[in-house]
């Protein structure tokens, strides 16, 4: 049985001038970014350059014009987003907007939805965020307890979302919610894409180790929602839910969040390093390499309209354990020979503290490894 199956990455047009085009933009720009944002920097937030990726094309590449979108080749998406990624530009602010909540708009949202957040996406300008994970439910999302029920007045939701990654910095929450009564497991659930400063919606941090806030909790206390707020199909939230997570976890970003820290590493060392440093420098570069050409390959298939579930869960469970791996083998390898205070010691202190929350978002290793095995017909 064939499991993954290579597809041809082959965008169109100038790709090499397009990526020139997007380093000179990082380049242009990166001398205020501080050295721990370049690492995990799909959660570093800087809304001035969110706004310049707008006005620069480079968000909602391929969406269509009348909504601010610029009709350009997913696969050329894909070559900014890994351009952005490997030199450490702060995309957080609209990174979800971009990735999944525009284009499941695009799929499932009603003209008016389209027509409310889309062109302020384009333009950096309005952020999203996904509600999904819930309090005592670990991974399993098809527990939701959070309900929306429909009166004539509008949706009437409660309850609590958590480890909603840039909440407090978002306009909208896609929230998942139990919309009927008595409903169980993935039946009964529905998508609202609410707007964070209704009355009853209170968004509360949730700080990491290194005293970064990007996670938070969400709490829905009889918050009244507009009945014009439900996305796609009433009672369908699930199948919408699982096409959105297709499109997060098989990116750049989930091999890229540490990339920053081999670079440093590669510096630091020089172009003679110690025999194990050397060996450890090709092994990672060489499992960053097979990773991308899964990523790309994966990227190629949703570009062509095909449903890689599987090969994004391969993409994601492999892609987060070579970032958790990767400053434990640095830590290792360097050990005494670490300078305080240098480049590589602050990243490596940095990454090291984060890593653990890699394998959180988008899916836990145990559920990843679910999803393959079902596609192998092994549950």
């Amino acid at each position: 049985m064939q499991i993954f199956a290579i597809h041809p990455f082959d965008p169109p047009g100038d790709v090499p001038a397009l990526r020139a085009r997007v380093r000179a933009l990082i380049a242009g720009h990166e001398a205020g970014w501080p050295l721990e944002g370049r690492s995990n920097n799909w959660f570093t937030f800087d809304a001035a350059f969110s706004r310049v990726l707008g006005r620069e094309g480079l968000l909602g590449m391929t969406w269509p014009k009348r909504y601010g979108g610029h009709e350009r080749h997913p696969l050329e998406r894909y070559v900014v987003m890994e351009e952005l990624l490997a030199g450490g530009a702060p995309v957080g602010l609209h990174w979800i907007a971009d990735r999944q909540t525009g284009p499941l708009l695009l799929r499932y949202g009603t003209e008016n939805q389209r027509r409310k957040y889309l062109p302020g996406m384009a333009a950096g300008e309005i952020y999203a965020c996904i509600g999904l994970s819930e309090p005592n439910a670990g991974s399993d999302l098809a527990s939701v307890r959070t309900s929306a029920r429909k009166t004539p007045e509008g949706w009437r939701v409660n309850g609590q979302k958590v480890w909603t990654s840039g909440a407090h910095r978002s306009h909208a929450a896609l929230t998942l919610l139990r919309t009927e009564e008595g409903s169980q497991r993935n039946a009964g659930l529905s998508q609202l894409m609410i707007d964070l400063d209704t009355p009853g919606v209170t968004v509360r941090p949730i700080v990491d180790m290194t005293g970064t806030h990007h996670f938070n909790e969400i709490f829905f206390d009889d918050a009244l929602i507009p009945l014009d707020a439900l996305v796609g199909t009433e009672g369908e939230g699930w199948k919408q839910v699982t096409a959105e997570l297709a499109l997060e976890r098989s990116g750049p970003e989930r091999y890229l969040s540490s990339h920053a820290l081999l670079v440093a590493l590669i510096d630091a060392v020089g172009p003679d390093p110690a025999p194990a440093i050397a060996q450890l420098i090709g092994r990672l570069t060489a499992e960053m390499w097979t990773l991308r050409q899964m990523s790309m390959s994966t990227a190629a298939k949703l570009a062509a309209g095909d449903d890689p579930m599987v090969e994004a869960a391969i993409v994601k469970d492999l892609g987060n354990a070579f970032e958790q791996a990767m400053p434990r083998l640095v830590q290792a390898a360097l050990d005494a020979d670490l300078a305080a205070n240098s480049d590589l010691s602050r990243l490596l202190t940095w990454v090291l503290l984060a890593s653990p929350s890699f394998s959180l978002r988008g899916g836990t290793p145990e559920v990843l490894r679910g999803i393959i095995a079902k596609g192998l017909g092994l549950r």
